[in-house]
């Protein structure tokens, strides 16, 4: 089992940067795939971005492409989210997840683990 934390939500401007992090403990960090998900109020779920357990392997959703930037530290256990441009489409509640899966995924309901979220909110 492993257990998440986010960190790194906030309030921005349109057009700011954040940096989200997810630590991770439990059972060995780089067994597992990661991601990245979003929910905003009254809105479903959102793949956002994913990377496989080395690295190797990012996969982004289309409304992100581009802005964002995921990446691991399996030396430190923690993923990262770099959000670049960020725009009001973006507020929403952040969260991470983890896989026992090989290769990224951007369906929610291939992660076993899942953290309880950051939330950013972006003011035009």
């Amino acid at each position: 089992q492993v257990q998440l934390v986010e960190s790194g939500g906030g309030l921005v401007q349109a057009g700011g940067s954040l940096r989200l992090s997810c630590a991770a403990s439990g059972r060995t960090f780089s067994s597992y795939a990661m991601g990245w998900f979003r929910q905003a109020p009254g809105k479903n779920r959102e793949f956002v971005a994913a990377i496989s357990r080395g690295g190797a392997s990012t996969y982004y959703g289309d409304s992100v492409k581009g802005r964002f930037t995921i990446s691991r530290d399996n030396a430190k256990n923690t993923m990262y989210l770099r959000m670049n441009i960020l725009n009001p489409e973006d507020t929403a509640v952040y969260s991470c997840a983890a896989a026992t899966l090989r290769l990224v995924s951007t369906r929610p309901e291939q992660y076993d683990y899942w953290g309880q979220g950051t939330q950013v909110t972006v003011s035009s």
